[in-house]
């Protein structure tokens, strides 16, 4: 690998047939994250789980301040949904629906979330799924460009008649949906592989957005603007590639960033990536993706990418 330190210079810019399916619950629960395939035991994806799935029975409903907590119960287990007017409800063939004692329900929360070590355990769900005996599936997964889910089992052809909803409130259309976390109804699909379904309504799961204030056209953002220092002082070139550290513009951008010992994950709210040194493979979620040059241990203890990471970063 041919490496040179470069001096640092200004830049003008930071970076250059259909069968029916029975009434159902899913969710793919895990993220691929890349390994080194030469070391014993590691030739197969390691699994992180991105959402978390609780299932069970309302046994009892309290209200509190801006809130109601839902106890439910599955066997031994008890749990409490903090459900708020953010929280998305819906029976399984996709109608709204207000939660009552004695359903049978399904919550999915990114496992990220933080949550308060009590017990029972609590969680703030982003969707709770009331089993009816309607005719309808659920899927919550990421799908890809292709609108592909991550274990290639279902592919959405999404219509006219395809009911399109965002978390935030944001209009979408079908080009939206590419490449995002999503909340799927439907009720029949095809025996191929993967699975085609016309989906009667997706949402996306995205967060609020917060409103942008006034900002002075001649104003640089104060974030974009440390991390163009970053880059100007503390940077190498390997193979073409600039390559810049990972650790110290991640959290710059307010990404915690966890060591696994032959990288890093690095995480914000509902992304997530895995990144390991010596490979162009990372992690994106549950997708993979590709560097041009591998990330390297370029000085001790720091992990270097190639800059046009932090463009991803930055979205």
């Amino acid at each position: 690998m041919k490496m040179t330190k470069v001096v640092p210079f200004a830049m003008s810019a930071l970076l250059i047939g259909g069968a029916v399916v029975a009434p159902s619950a899913s969710a793919n629960e895990g993220e691929a994250v890349v390994t080194n395939a030469t070391d014993n035991n590691e030739q197969n994806p390691q699994v992180q789980p991105i959402f978390i799935k609780v299932a069970g029975t309302v046994d009892n409903v309290e209200k509190r301040d801006d809130a109601t907590y839902y106890t439910v119960k599955e066997g031994e287990n008890t749990n409490v949904f903090v459900v708020n007017d953010d929280t998305l409800v819906f029976d399984n063939t996709g109608k709204e629906v207000k939660l009552q004692k004695g359903y049978k329900v399904t919550a999915y929360t990114y496992a990220n979330k933080p949550m308060l070590m009590i017990y029972p355990p609590q969680y703030n769900p982003e969707v709770i799924i009331v089993e009816s005996e309607e005719m309808g599936t659920v899927e919550v997964d990421f799908f890809n460009k292709e609108l592909v889910n991550t274990d290639n089992t279902l592919k959405l052809n999404v219509g006219e008649e395809t009911e399109l909803l965002s978390l935030s409130g944001k209009e979408v259309k079908a080009e939206d949906l590419a490449e995002q976390h999503l909340l799927v109804f439907y009720t029949i699909a095809t025996m191929s592989i993967p699975a085609q379904t016309p989906p009667t309504k997706v949402v996306v799961l995205d967060t609020v957005a917060q409103e942008p204030g006034e900002v002075d056209p001649g104003e640089v953002n104060p974030s974009e603007s440390a991390i163009q220092e970053i880059i100007n002082k503390d940077f190498y070139e390997v193979e073409g590639t600039k390559m810049v550290p990972l650790r110290l513009i991640a959290e710059e951008l307010g990404f915690k960033v966890e060591s696994t010992g032959k990288g890093a994950i690095i995480s914000k709210g509902a992304l997530s990536y895995t990144i390991t040194r010596g490979q162009k493979e990372y992690g994106y979620n549950k997708a993979i993706r590709h560097f041009k040059v591998a990330p390297a241990l370029l000085e001790p203890s720091k992990t270097y990418v190639p800059v046009e990471f932090v463009e991803e970063l930055m979205k």
